[in-house]
């Protein structure tokens, strides 16, 4: 699959999410976020940036790390990214798709 972004093609997985975390930018969240129907905010992008940080740590990610952040509490979590918020906070990160999401 592909998601073409400002005259960038970026390839994804058949489950949408980014091959390569280095084609991820602000533009290509938004982009995904769009599909998500998610309008992001300042308090996504923090989620987003801790999402990553975890990632690039090589942190295992899951709901309950996320509660455990001091970046949002669970219902803020959930509000943010509804229908299922680990999914899409990982997606629209462009970070592979979390084990502990089916």
């Amino acid at each position: 699959m592909e998601l073409n972004v400002a005259g960038k093609t970026i390839n994804l997985t058949d489950d949408g999410y980014l091959t390569n975390l280095s084609q991820w930018d602000k533009e290509v969240a938004l982009a995904i976020a769009k599909e998500e129907e998610v309008e992001l905010t300042d308090a996504h992008f923090k989620v987003i940036e801790w999402v990553q940080t975890q990632f690039k740590n090589g942190v295992s990610l899951s709901v309950r790390g996320v509660k455990s952040s001091g970046v949002v509490d669970i219902k803020e979590f959930y509000a943010l990214f509804p229908g299922g918020p680990l999914k899409k906070a990982t997606r629209i990160a462009g970070i592979p798709k979390p084990q502990s999401c089916i």
